[in-house]
């Protein structure tokens, strides 16, 4: 398992097509407000071991909020 780490758009952009996951960690109303294309929704505050189960470990994660500073 890799460390968490800040990442460019750019590589968001490698990430994804390169099957990379898109996790958008704020609000389901947020999420159903806009998200990336492709992305799913994990909630932080609803966040649980078995939830992350079912991404797939073999593949990267790029986890994201939005943040507006």
């Amino acid at each position: 398992m890799s460390e968490p780490m800040d990442v460019s758009l750019a590589r968001v952009r490698e990430l994804a097509a390169d099957g990379g996951q898109l996790v958008e960690v704020l609000p389901a109303e947020e999420y159903d407000e806009e998200h990336l294309p492709g992305a799913v929704s994990l909630p932080l505050k609803e966040l649980t071991q078995e939830r992350a189960g079912a991404l797939d470990s073999a593949r990267a994660v790029v986890v994201y909020c939005w943040n507006d500073t």
